[in-house]
């Protein structure tokens, strides 16, 4: 077989991967770990959860992340390359117009109560408007770093009221400025496979996304598992979808817009001010869209439930 083919990573993962030094450690780790199929831990794990997190591409090449709801059992695998989601449409969520047949998609499956989350990309296929199936193209589970502990709760269905924003207002900036975590969705033209689709979570202390002068979101970024998924996508591509949570309603802030890595001086000293973070990253959010009591869901946070993780890191410099 190819080696090129048979590697799971595109250029963008790969060349992150080198600049720690771990491009032929990771090839061959991916190799191991990375599988274009559900194993049986995986497919009753998405069985169990309350709710997923989708990534998807609409028609103008905007990313989207989202959160979608069900009783236990809304997610099934009848087999180990297939994943059904008996999830109707919402039109009001953004993300639907990236959720048609034949799109990349990128699910998260998370369980803020165990710290426990796999990830999974493929193709939605949909044979009618209640629910669709996504086909496996890549499986492979994710460690509970940064992973906040939440106990969730179902309440009355979502009676979701869409706003789309010109720019972040005060009830955004104090959402995102009490965020302990957020999700985000990235994606990549790969030449062999096609569009591939990543969503994954993302989780720092109180705050540690900072939201600068002119609107846009510095990130850091901490140690992981060196798979690079979303800063890979984003050096090729610079496009990216992010939402946060509102665990206390079931509100959701959903944006899309544009991404870069940071590198030079100013880089250089903001990484410096804070503890833990190995290199930063900007999104300038373009389309803003807040949807209050989307979701049926609510999170209550556990005793002692901080990421060990997270603790270990810094916090941004007081203004």
């Amino acid at each position: 077989m190819d080696a090129a083919l048979a590697s799971p990573w595109h250029a963008g993962e790969v060349a992150m991967q080198r600049t720690v030094g771990m491009a032929e450690r990771m090839d061959e780790l991916g190799r191991k770990v990375i599988r274009g199929f559900m194993p049986e831990q995986h497919r009753a794990f998405f069985a169990q959860l309350p709710f997923v997190v989708l990534g998807a591409v609409d028609a103008a090449g905007d990313a989207w992340a989202t959160l979608r709801a069900g009783r236990p059992g809304f997610l099934h695998s009848p087999d180990p390359q297939r994943l059904r989601a008996a999830l109707p449409r919402e039109p009001q969520d953004p993300a639907e117009a990236g959720m048609e047949h034949g799109d990349a998609v990128g699910m998260l499956g998370i369980e803020l109560h165990t710290r426990r989350r796999n990830r999974m990309n493929g193709v939605l296929r949909r044979s009618g408007e209640d629910g669709f199936e996504v086909e496996v193209r890549q499986s492979f589970g994710n460690c509970p770093q940064y992973i906040q502990l939440r106990d969730y709760a179902f309440v009355e269905e979502p009676q979701a009221v869409p706003v789309e924003l010109e720019a972040l207002d005060g009830e955004a900036r104090a959402l995102i400025g009490a965020a302990d975590s957020f999700y985000v969705a990235t994606y990549a033209e790969v030449v062999a496979g096609g569009r591939q689709v990543d969503v994954s979570h993302r989780g720092g202390k109180p705050g540690f996304v900072r939201i600068d002068a002119d609107g846009t979101l510095t990130i850091p970024d901490f140690q992981g598992n060196m798979f690079f998924n979303t800063l890979g996508n984003i050096a090729l591509n610079g496009r990216a979808g992010l939402v946060f949570v509102d665990f206390a309603s079931g509100g959701v802030l959903q944006m899309s817009g544009t991404a870069e890595l940071l590198s030079g001086a100013e880089a250089a000293a903001d990484l410096a001010a804070f503890d833990g973070a190995e290199r930063l990253w900007r999104f300038a959010p373009q389309r803003i869209i807040r949807r209050a009591h989307a979701l049926p869901l609510r999170w209550f946070a556990q005793d002692n439930g901080a990421s060990p993780a997270a603790l270990r890191t810094g916090a941004w410099p007081a203004a």
